[in-house]
C-alpha cells in the first residue's frame, strides 16, 4: 500500500489510539505510517464486541436461572477464561470450575470469596450481587 493510500476511517479506537502500518513511500522504500483506523477492522470488531456482549448476558442470564455461579458471569465480563482466573486466584482449574456450581459457590469461606473479588477486581458483595460499579 502507498503512503497515501493509507486507510484514515474513524473506528471504535480512534480516540485512544493510533495503529502503525507499513507503507512504500514515493522512493518505493518500506516506511512506517499511523492510521486511525479502517472500515472493514471496525466492523470486525464491531461484531467481536457484539458476540462479548451476548457471551456476557448469556452467563448473566445463567447465573439469574440458578444454573451457573456468579464466576461465570465475572469470567465473561473480564474477558478472561478458567486459566486465567486460576492464575489470578491461585485456585486448581477443577477447583474453579466445582465453584461454578450456585450450591457449591452459596457455601464458599469469605477468605475464598475475597480471592475471586480480588482477581475480578470488585467487592465480594458486587461479585455475590453482579452488581459492578466500574470507574
Amino acid at each position: 500500500m502507498k503512503k497515501e493510500e493509507i486507510p484514515q476511517d474513524d473506528g471504535a479506537l480512534n480516540n485512544l489510539t493510533k495503529e502503525v502500518v507499513y507503507a512504500v513511500d514515493k522512493d518505493g522504500n518500506y516506511t512506517t505510517e499511523l492510521s486511525t483506523g479502517w472500515n472493514v477492522k471496525s466492523k470486525a470488531l464491531d461484531v467481536a464486541w457484539d458476540d462479548i456482549a451476548q457471551r456476557i448476558e448469556n452467563a448473566r442470564q445463567k447465573v439469574l436461572n440458578n444454573q451457573a455461579s456468579p464466576i461465570l458471569y465475572f469470567i465473561e465480563l473480564r474477558l478472561m477464561d478458567i486459566g486465567i482466573v486460576a492464575a489470578y486466584t491461585g485456585f486448581w482449574k477443577w477447583t474453579i470450575k466445582r465453584h461454578l456450581n450456585p450450591s457449591v459457590f452459596k457455601k464458599l469461606p469469605q477468605k475464598k470469596l475475597q480471592r475471586y473479588a480480588d482477581a475480578f477486581n470488585v467487592s465480594v458483595e458486587e461479585l455475590k450481587t453482579m452488581n459492578v460499579h466500574d470507574d
